[in-house]
């Protein structure tokens, strides 16, 4: 087993339960384990495969965890008619463009994503794969994110009502809901790891109640929940639209028609709930059901500001999500947590709704808990070794060494300068491990053009 010691740490930001900030520390590793925390001066004898001496330069902090993606939006970033539209009307400007993407597409711009992902922090993500064009699958997606070593919590998602019935999305990319099925039990046979420190599980997502049928619902949920570690997500209360869509087609509120169909609960999360009242946050807290807050995409299709100070007094999980690209436009972690916290401020007219700590914990602890994962968010012996470095000597921590953990987000440097999951050094001194950026960008870059020829 292949043994790291870090060490020299700036200062070490567990989140653990007693939220420790530790000056001049060191961490060995064993494997994909942490397995010793402790001052630098005490790790001076210690015996390691590997030694990373970061020389009093970097503050460390748990990999930031990204709890709803579409990676696969790459593809289709700053698109002409589709940059200043609601959520309804920017789907459907999108639809045609996505319709046409193959397995090619999807691999190229999970990898791309996920590389964007891990140079601004992230070491874990979820992606919502709700459409599978030309022979498109998950596998094409998982088997590229896998090749740079990101943590993926990988959603099989789904359509089955389109514009024919009732629906949102075209005919063409809506399937048939027994085959949909098929496809999750197989996905979960072949992928899902429900062990700790596991790198892939499969979570099961039908896209919408605009995009689905309640029998898909009731299944996915019954299916999901056979299996160990199953989790089940989906999106919910986006928008001004998505609620009217909602009380006309159902007869209830978002939040109401999710409960009927069993789609609260400690093991399901949903994405946005921007329009959540307070009875909803309360029945939210009462059943521990998880929220991905996704502030960048929120603001770009003007949906609302997400109740997330209301949702955390009642004790709402809630954590952060980067959404897809052709609605947040990037892929970075960093960002959201730091525009989630200037967000809250806003939303309260008051500086003090969300220090920078706060923000770190929804993006790392948060996004733990809304995942249903006990082994990474926070940096502890037996922890998962998913931990990120960032130089404070750099020049965007300029004048701010006296705190540099609260400098990661108000200062926000575009990238950090190492990134470990699992162990294993996915980001080394600002640069990607395993990728070519420059190729792969080529890559988007001419799949991109074909969508759009």
């Amino acid at each position: 087993m292949t043994t790291l010691l870090v060490r020299n740490i700036h200062t070490l930001v567990t989140l653990d339960a007693g939220r420790r900030e530790l000056r001049h520390a060191a961490m060995r590793i064993e494997g994909a384990v942490i397995q010793w925390i402790g001052r630098s001066d005490a790790a001076v004898d210690m015996q390691a495969d590997m030694v990373l001496d970061l020389k009093d330069r970097h503050v460390v902090l748990p990999g930031f965890i990204n709890t709803h993606h579409h990676f696969y939006q790459v593809l289709t970033r700053a698109i002409p008619g589709a940059q200043s539209e609601e959520l309804f009307t920017w789907l459907t400007r999108l639809y045609p463009l996505w319709a046409r993407m193959d397995p090619d597409c999807i691999r190229v711009s999970a990898k791309q994503a996920a590389a964007e992902l891990l140079l601004s922090g992230c070491t874990t993500s979820s992606d919502h794969l709700y459409l599978f064009p030309n022979g498109s699958t998950l596998d094409d997606e998982i088997e590229a994110v896998c090749e740079l070593g990101l943590r993926l919590h990988a959603a099989r998602g789904s359509m089955s009502v389109g514009v024919s019935k009732g629906g949102l999305p075209p005919d063409s990319l809506v399937e048939d809901e027994a085959a949909i099925l098929r496809d999750c039990e197989r996905l979960i046979g072949r992928y899902h790891d429900p062990a700790r420190h596991a790198m892939v599980r499969i979570v099961l997502a039908p896209c919408s109640p605009f995009s689905v049928s309640p029998d898909l619902m009731r299944e996915s949920a019954r299916l999901a929940r056979t299996h160990p570690g199953v989790r089940l997500h989906t999106h919910l209360a986006e928008s001004d639209a998505d609620v009217r869509f909602s009380r006309e087609r159902f007869g209830k509120s978002p939040c109401e028609y999710a409960e009927e169909l069993e789609w609260l609960g400690p093991d399901v999360w949903h994405a946005h709930c921007v329009k959540l009242g307070p009875a909803d946050i309360s029945r939210f807290a009462q059943t521990q059901t998880g929220v991905a807050h996704c502030p960048c995409s929120n603001m770009r299709l003007g949906s609302g500001i997400a109740p997330v100070r209301q949702m955390l007094a009642q004790g709402v999980r809630v954590g952060l999500g980067v959404d897809g690209s052709a609605s947040n436009d990037t892929n970075n972690m960093l960002q959201e947590a730091r525009v989630a916290m200037l967000l809250a401020r806003v939303a309260a007219c008051d500086p003090q709704a969300m220090t920078p700590r706060q923000a770190l914990e929804l993006a790392t602890l948060g996004g733990a808990q809304v995942l249903g994962r006990d082994d990474i968010g926070h940096l502890a012996v037996g922890m998962s070794a998913d931990f990120i470095a960032l130089n404070i000597d750099r020049p965007q921590f300029a004048g701010a060494h006296a705190d540099p953990v609260a400098a990661v987000l108000l200062a926000q440097p575009p990238t950090v300068d190492f990134s470990f999951v699992n162990g294993r050094r996915r980001v080394d001194t600002g640069q990607l491990v395993g990728a070519d950026l420059n190729d792969l960008s080529a890559q988007v870059n001419a799949a991109a053009l074909r969508l759009r020829s």
